[in-house]
């Protein structure tokens, strides 16, 4: 039985709409993976008996199970009988059900403006048969109408319903029945997980016009960027932002409730004192915006959080001339070692541009950098800023490296292609032989770093090499080659391979 008609029989009971406390905004804690917890106070005046107590002040994708309802003060938890959630807001499709079985008026032409009369269009009597809308299959079905005895799968005009239909929903709802031994008055807070929100950072970083150096002293802002999709509006809001990869299930009947109201626009501010910090929580890390913020429904704000100068960026290249995807081998089969050819592509002759940026206080950065967009511009002769390339950073630590990938370098290639190869089947051995070559035609030299994975099997023994390499991890070395200005160098190595 609803909480609504349980109630009419009882014969203590008091009904009141809790207000929220005035002058306090809502506070959000916005998760990257589309979900917000939500804390407000709203205002009780409890009487003797049972209460039944209604708020609006949550949002259409709220989990139900996830509220929570104490005394602010005391921090005691209050005496719930009952909880419901109503997110069926008022629509079209909802009153098509709720007189579905029964005859309205459909108008069937649009109102019109006559020498400064408002003249209403005809109307038609139509029986809904039945609603339309999701099925129990997850199919869409179309309205059926009786309209003069005949039956159609569509509206004959836009419906007409009586003023007086009950039940009307205008925004979501939570009702509480509460047992109160005494009368009460106390500010209670209500906090809730919902979904809807979401939020990303953005970085752009400034370059000076290129000199041809390694390095460059550029300039980085990084902006947060807040999504509300949870169909409420939020005129005043005090907003956290918590960044890490937070355990979250999804409910499997979770769902939109209707599309988003509205335009979708972008509000972009200035950042101003107070500025945002952020601190580390638990095995996370927790950004305030410490300022309170206006977050309309299907809007995108942007709050700067970052602004550094001279931030050193190291630009290096990198050439990988294999197969892209490779995969190295963990075992040996006499099909695997006569394919002489495996990993080779000749046409793989593109060298990957890449930038570097320590996250440290001599860099003068050093705060966590949550995952998101980073953008390079550089500046041209004429002082106008050019993109010169964009990529994803994940959640950076302090300390660690940013490296951004911003495409391939025009004027520097590679070739690879292998020189020998022989397998000694008795003796379980294999041996390879590869030739690098690149080339510049940069007016700079130019370092680049050879990557090559060792893909054939876990046992290997780099030979011969014509220049040093490092290590990168189990099956992937690396060889530093430097390449004149205008000219070009060739790198060799041979791999023994054991099994």
């Amino acid at each position: 039985m609803h909480l609504r008609t349980l109630l009419t029989f009882v014969l203590v009971s008091t009904s009141l709409a809790a207000q929220q406390t005035p002058g306090t905004p809502t506070a959000l804690t916005i998760y990257n993976d589309n979900f917000a917890v939500a804390r407000t106070q709203i205002d009780l005046d409890l009487h003797p008996g049972r209460n039944e107590v209604t708020t609006t002040e949550v949002t259409s994708q709220l989990e139900p199970d996830s509220v929570i309802l104490r005394d602010a003060a005391s921090k005691q938890s209050l005496h719930i009988l009952e909880q419901n959630y109503d997110a069926g807001v008022v629509s079209q499709e909802w009153l098509l059900q709720k007189y579905e079985g029964k005859t309205i008026n459909f108008q069937i032409a649009g109102p019109a403006v006559s020498e400064g009369k408002f003249i209403p269009g005809p109307t038609i009597p139509g029986k809904i048969i039945r609603a339309g809308g999701p099925s129990a299959d997850g199919s869409q079905s179309q309205p059926l109408i009786e309209v003069n005895g005949q039956m159609q799968f569509q509206l004959p005009g836009t419906p007409l319903f009586p003023a007086t239909t009950d039940g009307l929903l205008l925004k979501p709802t939570l009702r509480w029945q509460i047992n109160s031994e005494l009368t009460r008055k106390l500010t209670a807070e209500l906090a809730y997980i919902t979904g809807g929100f979401s939020w990303e950072a953005t970085y752009n970083v400034v370059a000076p016009e290129n000199t041809g150096a390694a390095e460059d002293k550029a300039d980085l802002i990084g902006w947060v960027t807040i999504h509300n999709q949870s169909g409420t509006e939020f005129p005043a809001a005090r907003i956290k932002l918590m960044a890490g990869d937070v355990a979250k299930i999804t409910p499997g009947n979770f769902k939109l409730h209707g599309a988003i109201a509205g335009a979708y626009t972008m509000s972009a501010m200035q950042l101003a004192e107070p500025a945002v910090t952020q601190k580390a929580f638990d095995d996370f890390h927790l950004y305030d915006l410490n300022r309170t913020v206006s977050l309309r429904n299907g809007e995108i704000k942007q709050i700067q959080f970052i602004e550094a100068s001279n931030v050193t960026v190291t630009r290096s290249y990198i050439y990988n001339g294999s197969h892209q995807n490779i995969q190295p081998y963990t075992n040996f089969s006499d099909n695997i070692v006569q394919q002489n050819n495996y990993g080779l592509d000749p046409g793989n002759t593109k060298v990957q541009i890449v930038q570097q940026i320590k996250n440290s206080e001599a860099n003068h950065l050093g705060i966590p950098m949550p995952a998101g967009r980073i953008r390079l511009y550089r500046r041209d002769s004429d002082n106008q800023m050019e993109f010169t390339g964009e990529s994803t950073i994940p959640h950076t630590p302090t300390e660690d490296t940013i490296k951004i990938v911003t495409g391939n370098a025009f004027d520097i290639k590679g070739s690879r292609r292998q020189t020998e190869f022989h397998v000694d089947q008795r003796n379980h051995t294999l041996d390879e032989t590869f030739e690098i070559k690149l080339t510049n035609q940069k007016t700079q030299p130019v370092t680049v770093n050879v990557v090559e994975p060792l893909y054939r099997g876990d046992n290997w023994e780099i030979q011969q090499h014509s220049s040093d390499f490092t290590r990168l991890d189990s099956h992937t070395i690396q060889f530093p080659i430097p390449v004149p200005s205008k000219g070009e160098s060739t790198l060799t190595y041979t791999v023994h391979y054991t099994w």
